[in-house]
């Protein structure tokens, strides 16, 4: 099945604000643009959650119908103190989770699921300071893990996230890579890839895959041009350097 249409837009320079407390989590500035068209990849096992996704990057596909790109990424719900929100992530070993700082940030419990509806539990998680990324390890097995590219993604190479966009259905979209810019939320933290694959609240921590099914990058922004703002993953391999600074993700007490 083809992939949808890739829609070209025309960055500007956004204006951001975090989601907070609200009931998603993701950097984005209103007004939302309209749902990404998608499509099922295949028919899942019987009580699994069906994927809202088209073709993605790999096509082999596991005995209950998912593939590798759907398998490693998760569901991050972030129970505060007093607020909900949700985002995204994916496996980069068995016990290992990437996804965004302020995803998982002032949390009293963080609950994560799978593609298949399977409850992880989590052990601890860091923030990193060079970006908006953490690392969260699980007290349980994760399903599948993704592989990294070795080199950022190039202008007009294809791309497509893999999360849970407004908390809700694992779904795939399709996008290009269109440019970079200086990080719109930390100027001084560098430079960011701006793609036109859509994003919604939730997507945060999403993984963005080349055309092989490897990690080129991790979504935390929104514009309101519709493009999605994305760590690169030369700023992802930085982080993962054993000297690279990280500290525990801040918490809340009720």
């Amino acid at each position: 099945m083809s992939a949808p249409p890739y829609r070209r837009t025309r960055h500007r320079a956004p204006a951001l604000l975090l989601a907070g407390a609200l009931v998603t989590s993701c950097s984005v500035l209103p007004p939302l643009p309209d749902p990404a068209p998608t499509a099922l990849t295949a028919e899942p096992a019987p009580g699994a959650p069906a994927p809202d996704a088209s073709s993605g990057p790999t096509a082999t596909l596991s005995p209950d119908g998912f593939d590798a790109a759907e398998r490693m990424a998760v569901r991050i719900r972030n129970v505060g103190c007093g607020s909900l929100s949700t985002g995204s992530g994916f496996a980069i070993d068995d016990h290992t989770l990437v996804t965004n700082r302020h995803v998982v940030a002032d949390s009293a419990t963080l609950e994560i699921s799978t593609y298949d509806g399977r409850d992880v539990r989590a052990q601890a998680a860091s923030t990193a300071d060079l970006a908006d990324l953490a690392l969260v390890r699980t007290v349980d097995p994760l399903p599948a893990s993704a592989g990294l590219a070795p080199i950022d993604p190039q202008r007009g190479s294809s791309v497509t996230v893999v999360g849970y966009p407004l908390g809700s259905r694992l779904t795939l979209t399709h996008g290009n890579v269109i440019g970079a810019t200086t990080d719109p939320l930390n100027a001084n933290l560098g430079e960011v890839l701006v793609t036109d694959a859509e994003v919604e609240p939730g997507s945060s921590g999403s993984a963005v895959l080349d055309a092989r099914g490897r990690v080129v990058g991790v979504v935390y922004a929104k514009g309101e041009d519709g493009t999605s703002f994305v760590v690169p993953v030369s700023t992802l391999r930085e982080m993962l350097d054993d000297d690279a600074p990280v500290t525990a993700a801040p918490t809340c007490s009720p």
